[in-house]
């Protein structure tokens, strides 16, 4: 009798694919983690217990079916397992590098509750979908049919990306416009290469063009533009994401030194590209030899603490006002940060700058303290008196999280409705608007969230026009 493929997580403990050492990883912008070997990626896949009612599925926004393709992984089957995954998910090999598994599948694993600690889903996922590109299993896009709609989609993140690949797939004729030079959005210029190189996505933006994709890049989508982009297509995605830093009002918060996290994550991984960077050569976006503070406990913040470690900087300090325990910030992260060498100051908050001439020179901190909760139930932070202090910085980075910019006025259409954060209002699920033909999908609706909404919203989004256009989704050659 053959031997049961799964169920294996009391005989075989969880193995996380190698991280790479601290002072090794710190000196460049590599992935941490290393890639599973087959025969690992199998064992760990046989862990699984096969649930009645898999929650780490119906915690997934994609509702990925995980523990069918982890069987087809234990089993050795990693084409099938692949096909599976990508029923569901545009982009695993993406999510599997940035999706927040600890909050999400992996944080909802059966056998994690028992004590046997969760399924490496995060790791198989990248290892099935890298696999099938290594073997040519991913190939463009060759819809069946060619259709005359068209639609036009404007920004080329992961949900303008996701919707793009269902539309095309059904032989809709699809043009992504976008402000940048490269594709991508976030997932190009604001994710550190650390976390997803760069080579990741831009196979992807290829696959789509190949598969008759048009992209219009360096597009700046004015009044104008809006107007003629609405008139050419037959519908319009608004995936535009959310860019609008959060800011500070406080004294000297405007002097030289202090910059957003946006433009700095955005330098840095131009140089990757091998872009010339003037902000980042003459040194004001670059922390080599500086003493960094970073303000923010999101994954942003994350990836500034981590990038100015990699560009050399001398000391590097994360304030946040709250806790570790209540951080937004993914918890792995932070324990990456930290064998990295960056320091976290927990409750503590900045209350102005100190200055030297024209530049900043240190950041005046409040020491807080967790008082009541606040409207969301978390506990407010409280100003604890006499306890402040200056920590001395030449870079301060603002990492504070992101709004909306103002569409509506921007591209002078009032009838593009917004919510009281500025959010465009769409439909749940189809992402449609209350102007004909127009659709959201992503951060722009959503508020600043994950790539996994945003993809999610996407294929929805695609699905609802393609009804609309009297087809259903279908799969290409």
């Amino acid at each position: 009798m053959a031997e049961q493929p799964m169920l294996k997580f009391t005989k075989i403990e969880r193995d996380m694919p190698e991280k790479r050492d601290a002072e090794i990883r710190r000196e460049d912008f590599n992935e941490i983690y290393a890639e599973y070997a087959t025969a690992k990626a199998a064992e760990q896949s046989s862990r699984c217990s096969q649930c009645g009612v898999p929650y780490c599925q119906s915690h997934c926004p994609l509702h990925n079916n995980i523990p069918d393709w982890l069987r087809l992984t234990a089993e050795g089957r990693l084409q099938e397992a692949y096909e599976i995954s990508q029923a569901t998910n545009t982009f695993p090999e993406i999510c599997g590098r940035i999706c927040p598994q600890d909050r999400l599948c992996e944080g909802n694993c059966v056998i994690e509750q028992s004590g046997h600690g969760t399924v490496t889903i995060g790791s198989v996922e990248k290892y099935i979908t890298d696999t099938a590109w290594e073997k040519g299993w991913v190939q463009p896009i060759k819809p069946v049919t060619e259709r005359a709609e068209s639609v036009g989609i404007i920004g080329s993140g992961p949900g303008g990306l996701a919707a793009a690949d269902v539309l095309r797939r059904a032989g809709v004729q699809v043009t992504i416009y976008d402000r940048y030079d490269r594709a991508g959005g976030l997932l190009t210029y604001g994710i550190p290469g650390f976390k997803l190189e760069k080579d990741v996505v831009m196979r992807r933006n290829e696959q789509l063009e190949q598969g008759g994709v048009k992209f219009e890049l360096n597009c700046e989508v004015d009044a104008d533009i809006f107007a003629s982009i609405k008139a050419e297509h037959d519908a319009v995605i608004i995936a535009t994401g959310v860019y609008k830093s959060r800011d500070l009002t406080m004294p000297n918060g405007e002097v030289a030194g202090i910059e957003k996290a946006i433009d700095f994550l955005t330098a840095s991984n131009r140089k990757s590209f091998g872009d010339e960077v003037p902000e980042f050569d003459t040194g004001r976006l670059n922390a080599e030899g500086k003493r960094v503070v970073v303000i923010g406990g999101g994954d942003t913040a994350m990836d500034c603490v981590r990038t100015s470690i990699r560009q050399g900087a001398t000391s590097v300090k994360c304030l946040y006002r709250r806790d570790k325990a209540n951080m937004p910030g993914s918890q792995r992260e932070v324990q990456n940060a930290e064998e990295e060498g960056v320091i976290f100051e927990w409750l503590s908050a900045p209350k102005g700058f100190t200055t030297d001439g024209d530049k900043v020179a240190g950041v005046m901190v409040q020491k807080m303290r967790l008082g009541a909760p606040d409207a969301t139930g978390r506990q407010a932070p409280e100003v604890i008196e006499g306890a402040d202090y200056v920590e001395e910085a030449d870079l301060v980075i603002k990492a504070l999280g992101f709004e909306p910019e103002a569409l509506p006025t921007m591209w002078d259409q009032p009838a593009l409705e917004v919510t009281r954060w500025g959010t465009i209002k769409a439909a749940f699920t189809t992402g449609k608007t209350q102007m004909d033909g127009v659709y959201a999908v992503g951060d722009i609706v959503r508020g600043a969230s994950l790539v996994v909404w945003a993809i999610r919203d996407g294929r929805d989004c695609a699905d609802a026009i393609l009804a609309g256009f009297g087809t259903a989704a279908i799969a290409a050659e």
